[in-house]
């Protein structure tokens, strides 16, 4: 699609929230509804989206627009069904399955994520029971009903955010871990934990550059979600 528009604002909504104007007409989501995000920090940077736009718009460069449409035309139409889906990641959570205690991997995970691990159960007032191997044994159900709640009291643009980051990290509790992050570093940091084992694998086994560009993606989307539900409460 060729460039349509020339100016590109951002204006304050009468009712809350602002709404980038592309030529002084208002981005609509997907599903046709007013694009208002909460936030003037999140608009700005989705204004700067559209400014950074050549003769040709490239959908694919406007990634907090298309998360933006998804927390409104999706999350806040039900947020609970998204709330109980990200469930099943701290049911499963990577943070929470080791190595066997006599294997070096089983020391390097209790090395990085056991401090993150009881940062987040200290945070949210839960316990959650750590496995050794790979066969799934339920969480306690009052810590899954305790994050559910946490995730429920979320609004819709930091849901979102969330949801991106838990999917990506297959990690329910790096995700919540990464909304404290103060600066870009301490989020990668998060990520970098939550790829360990796939580390752990290329330093045994040598690394392919197909996987290391596909992690590489992932993370830039994982860094990008943190910052839409950062910005969104800005």
């Amino acid at each position: 699609m060729r460039r349509f528009y020339k100016d590109v604002t951002l204006a304050a909504q009468p009712a809350g929230g602002f709404q980038v104007m592309l030529d002084a007409r208002g981005v609509k989501t997907v599903g046709g509804k007013p694009q208002i995000v909460p936030a003037q920090a999140l608009g700005e940077a989705m204004a700067a989206e559209w400014r950074a736009q050549g003769e040709k718009i490239d959908p694919a460069s406007l990634p907090l627009r298309d998360m933006a449409d998804y927390a409104i035309d999706i999350v806040s139409a039900d947020p609970a069904a998204i709330a109980r889906a990200l469930v099943a990641y701290a049911d499963t959570d990577t943070l929470c399955y080791r190595g066997d205690p006599d294997e070096a991997l089983h020391q390097r995970q209790q090395t990085e994520w056991e401090p993150l691990l009881a940062r987040v159960e200290a945070a949210h007032g839960i316990t959650l029971t750590r496995i050794s191997g790979i066969v799934h044994r339920p969480q306690p159900p009052e810590a899954l009903a305790a994050l559910e709640a946490r995730l429920l009291a979320l609004p819709p643009f930091v849901l979102t955010g969330v949801e991106a980051m838990a999917k990506l990290a297959a990690s329910l509790v790096t995700a919540l871990a990464a909304l404290d992050a103060r600066h870009k570093d301490e989020a990668r940091m998060l990520w970098q934990a939550a790829c360990l084992e796939e580390e752990w694998q290329a330093d045994l086994w040598g690394r392919d550059w197909e996987a290391e560009e596909r992690r590489a993606r992932r993370e830039a989307d994982f860094l990008r979600a943190g910052a839409f539900a950062r910005l969104s409460q800005a």
